[in-house]
């Protein structure tokens, strides 16, 4: 069942078996047709009407719980861990482009944190009355002061590695 409805305020109904006539060089184009269909009532509804079920109760107390982590860390920290996680991203797409196994919800989760991260400094800068031009200058200025490491993942690999030679080493002596 179709519904048709033109500038007065009652729709009018048209059967399906019953064909509209194309209208020649009018002016009109207030006409708008739409498919009457019937209304679903979601079971994870609550009687508030928003769609909140319990999982995703559980992931804003998460949420919440991280955001008081990272304010609880001072501003040299946050820079450092930002660092540390655009080092992980970087090394996701590398392992993507080479092909490797990893977990693509990996990226969306470190890309959450650092915009957490970022947030949770930003707002300390406008505790302390800096401006929007005047974050933007000392954002550039760190940016350029941001020293190039590897990331945790790559250390952590390289210091399993070594551990494995060298054990490889002990038994062969």
């Amino acid at each position: 069942m179709s519904s048709l409805s033109m500038a007065s305020p009652t729709p009018v109904t048209i059967s399906p078996k019953t064909r509209l006539s194309p209208i020649l060089k009018s002016s009109f184009s207030g006409i708008r047709i739409c498919r009457t269909c019937s209304t679903r009532v979601f079971p994870q509804l609550t009687q508030s009407g928003r769609g909140r079920s319990a999982s995703s109760v559980v992931m804003m107390a998460k949420r919440e719980e991280e955001m008081k982590e990272i304010r609880a860390k001072t501003t040299e920290e946050i820079n450092e861990e930002v660092v540390d996680l655009k080092g992980e991203l970087f090394m996701l797409r590398l392992q993507k482009s080479v092909r490797n196994e990893f977990k693509s919800s990996e990226f969306g989760r470190m890309r959450k944190r650092v915009a957490r991260m970022l947030t949770v400094r930003r707002e300390r800068e406008l505790e302390e009355g800096i401006g929007k031009r005047q974050s933007r200058k000392f954002d550039r200025l760190w940016k350029k002061s941001i020293v190039v490491r590897p990331p945790p993942s790559l250390k952590k690999l390289q210091e399993e590695e070594a551990a494995a030679e060298a054990a490889e080493a002990e038994k062969s002596t």
